[in-house]
Order: C-alpha cells, then sequence, then structure tokens
C-alpha cells in the first residue's frame, strides 16, 4: 500500500500552493474582489435589494447609518409591529422577493396556500435521504437532500419560467421540514435520542412549522413564533455581493439547473467566512462568559476583549466576532431589529444578564481596538451577535443556526437566479494573472 505521507504535498503542503503577496500589488489584484478601501467590486446590477452601509465623497469612504430594503421596501417597515398577535411577515417577504411588489391579501392568501401545498416530500425521501447515513453537519444534508429532488423532477433540466418558478417554491416550501426532519436523525444517529419525527400541519406558517416540528410537546409560544419570524425575514436577502448569492448567481450565469445552482449556495453558506460565522460568534461569547467573572465590570470585559484582539484568547485569530460587516459602518439594521427582540424576550428572565453582556461587548469593542491596535474606524455589531442569543432562548440547538439562515435566503437565491436568468445572460468569468510567466522546458520522466 502507497504511504501517501510521503508525498511532497502533505509535507509542503503551503509552499507549493503560495502565492507572492506582491503579485497582488503589482497586479492590482482586487483579493475577495474588494477594493483596497474594502467596498466590494462591481460584478452587476439588481432590482432586489440594497444594502447601504456608506457613501462615497471626493474617493474617501464616510460611515452611514445602515438601512436594508428588500424591492425598495425598509426592513423596519416590513418587520415594525412586534405584536405576537401579528400576521406572519415571512410569506409576504418571499412573495416580495420574487414578485417584486407586497401582495393584496388575495395574492398573500393564495400563494400562502401553494407554499402550504408543497411541503410533501417523495414517498421514502426520509428513510433513503435523511435517515440513511446521515451526515455530522446538517448543512450538508440539505445539500444531498436537495440535489436528490433533482433525480425526483422529470423535467429537471427544464430552463422555462415555469419550472423555474415551481422548483423554488418548492424548495422554499420543503427546506425547512427536511431542516427539522435532518436534525432529529442527526440526534438520533450520534447522540442515542430517540427518533421523533412529527408530521407539519396545514396551514401553520413556515415559522410554526419549524418550532411544532422541532419541539417533541409540539408547543410553542405566539412570541417565540414571531421572533423566529423576524428573523427568517432578516436572512431571507441581502443583496447580489453576498458569497453565497454571489455563487448561486455565478453557478446560474454557466446555465446549470436549479438544484445544482441552489446546493452551490449552500456549501458557500456553510462557510466559516460566512453563514457558519455564527458558530465562531457563540464559541467567543461562550468563553468570555465563563473567563469574565463580573459580567457587570466594563473593565473586566474589556480586558478580555484585549486579549482577543491581541490574539490571546478563544481562537487566536484577533478577531471580535459579531462585529464589524463588509458594508454596514454605524449600524446593522438587522442587528438593531433582532437586539430590539432579544430584549423583549430577555427581560426579567435568566437570560437578561447575559443581553447586557452582549451589549457591552458590543459598546466596548470599538474602545478596545482604538486602545490596542490603534484601529479608528466605524464599527457595528452585525447579527449574529444577537441572532444566537435569541435562537438559544427559544431552545433552537446551535447546529440548526446555519440550517435555519438557509431555509430563510432560499427565497433570495431564487430571486437573484431569476434575475441572472433574464438579466445577465453572460457567463461569469473573471480572470486570474499567472505569475509563472517563463516558459519551463519539459523534461522527460527518466530525466528528472
Amino acid at each position: 500500500m502507497t504511504n501517501t505521507e510521503n508525498f511532497a504535498l502533505y509535507k509542503q503542503f503551503e509552499k507549493i500552493n503560495s502565492v507572492k503577496p506582491e503579485y497582488y500589488t503589482q497586479y492590482d489584484v482586487k483579493r475577495g474582489l474588494r477594493n483596497a478601501d474594502g467596498t466590494g467590486v462591481i460584478a452587476g446590477v439588481t432590482n432586489i435589494s440594497d444594502v447601504h452601509g456608506f457613501v462615497m465623497r471626493d474617493g474617501n469612504k464616510c460611515a452611514e447609518q445602515g438601512t436594508l430594503r428588500y424591492r425598495g421596501y425598509d426592513i423596519y417597515d416590513l418587520t415594525s409591529d412586534p405584536s405576537p398577535n401579528k400576521r406572519f411577515n415571512f410569506e409576504e417577504i418571499v412573495y416580495l422577493l420574487l414578485m417584486g411588489d407586497l401582495p393584496t391579501t388575495a395574492q398573500l392568501a393564495n400563494f400562502v396556500a401553494e407554499i402550504d401545498e408543497k411541503r410533501e416530500l417523495p414517498d421514502g425521501f426520509t428513510a433513503t435521504m435523511i435517515m440513511k447515513e446521515t451526515p455530522h453537519d446538517v448543512m450538508n444534508l440539505l445539500s444531498r437532500s436537495l440535489l436528490m429532488l433533482y433525480a425526483n423532477d422529470a423535467d429537471a433540466e427544464s430552463r422555462t419560467p415555469e419550472h423555474e418558478i415551481k422548483t423554488a417554491m418548492m424548495l422554499i416550501s420543503r427546506l425547512p421540514r427536511i431542516m427539522v426532519l435532518s436534525h432529529h436523525a442527526q440526534r438520533a444517529r450520534f447522540h442515542n435520542e430517540s427518533m421523533v419525527m412529527h408530521r407539519f400541519i396545514p396551514g401553520q406558517s413556515t415559522a410554526e412549522t419549524i418550532l411544532s416540528m422541532l419541539r417533541l410537546d409540539r408547543k410553542f409560544t405566539a412570541e417565540e413564533a414571531r421572533m423566529l419570524d423576524v428573523l427568517l425575514c432578516l436572512h431571507a436577502e441581502h443583496g447580489g455581493g453576498n458569497n453565497s448569492t454571489f455563487t448561486c448567481r455565478v453557478l446560474s450565469s454557466a446555465d446549470t439547473d436549479a438544484y445544482s445552482a441552489y446546493s452551490g449556495a449552500l456549501g458557500s453558506l456553510k462557510g466559516w467566512r460566512h453563514g457558519g460565522a455564527n458558530h465562531q460568534v457563540l464559541g467567543m461569547q461562550k468563553e468570555i462568559k465563563e473567563k469574565v467573572a463580573n459580567w457587570e465590570d466594563d473593565g473586566e470585559v474589556a480586558d478580555y476583549l484585549a486579549k482577543l484582539v491581541n490574539k490571546q484568547a478563544f481562537d487566536n485569530s484577533g478577531l471580535i466576532y459579531g462585529m464589524g460587516h463588509a458594508v454596514y459602518t454605524l449600524s446593522d439594521p438587522r442587528a438593531n431589529i433582532c437586539k430590539q427582540f432579544a430584549e423583549k424576550l430577555a427581560a426579567n428572565t435568566e437570560y437578561e444578564a447575559e443581553f447586557n453582556l452582549l451589549q457591552a461587548i458590543e459598546r466596548l469593542a470599538p474602545e478596545v481596538l482604538a486602545r490596542e491596535k490603534g484601529l479608528e474606524k466605524d464599527m457595528c455589531a452585525n447579527i449574529d451577535m444577537y441572532s444566537g442569543f435569541v435562537y438559544s432562548m427559544m431552545g433552537i440547538p446551535e447546529s440548526l443556526l446555519t440550517p435555519l439562515f438557509a431555509c430563510s435566503r432560499m427565497a433570495g437565491w431564487a430571486a437573484h437566479r431569476f434575475e441572472e436568468i433574464v438579466s445577465g445572460r453572460r457567463i461569469i468569468r473573471p480572470a486570474y494573472k499567472p505569475t509563472r510567466i517563463k516558459k519551463r522546458k519539459y523534461m522527460p520522466l527518466e530525466s528528472r
């Protein structure tokens, strides 16, 4: 048997794959498709949403309060009513993203009925695709399940608008159900827990369906369902430049099938620098809670944040997870809305002290970075600072944070795929500059 440990690639992985850093400057490479000031390289145009956090004045990036608009509607307006008796918004926002306008009462009722009607999975799907060889990560199981739904679609290679719409609606409807079933299968296989698989209840909203299927007793409060609905709304769309949406658009530009494009977006969202970053936030927050004795002492909290930025704590990355964003500077509207609901849920409960600690981290982080690193920069909390905390208050396990994100973002991915198919019409193909310019002389095998 070959000893692969002797292959040079194992011993010299970094050396073989290293590119001299100066080349990026020499050839003016936009690393990460970012300009030198951190702004994104314009790769397209979109009518779907607007993510705004700064303005450019005389070539300088100037901070502004963040705004997020879906089809021109401000996210604050779309999620403004905090009442637990408020009708659920997620389905309405999905309609808005796909159709371009807010629905009438009749249009929304028909749309919700269509989503509800598509939740049923193919016969035997749960046993063969979800319960068999269940992987460790729900995101991978979602991706596998999505690709297997391709096999159950007789017209999977169709590119007609009718098929695109039908497929998107089906996945928006089914993905939350597949997610919960995957969670229960995973817990049974890896944690020796009982296998509990509730049927979905026709007529329930997406948020209600998730909570009803997730909980063993199927019980949840109106406040919890409303909070989950708001989080789904906040994660539904975030412009064409975020990594998973751009991945979906790149794949769609190649004229691949819908299932492949959405599966690629799932793989991107799982990444620790994208949707999977919420795990880093929770891990950091957990360590702070363990290491800081007095959560109400700003000095003690700041001291630990200093250890983080000086690479002396948590993962030694020097990052304060949950702080900062590629676009938002003074504020992230999603974080503001999430924080508002989190405060209401935590008030007068065992979680109130933890909520106050998160506020302290948000308040102190810019000061610590300025003091320790001389980094004078506008920085706000992003949605991950509070979303994991809210999920934990609802008893939603950490393993479902990114999958919930995916269930919500399916709407945004679908809207951007539709737009790319209709308006892009050109394969996305950026250039990479080769740095080994001189031709190398080929040597026969026996002469090497």
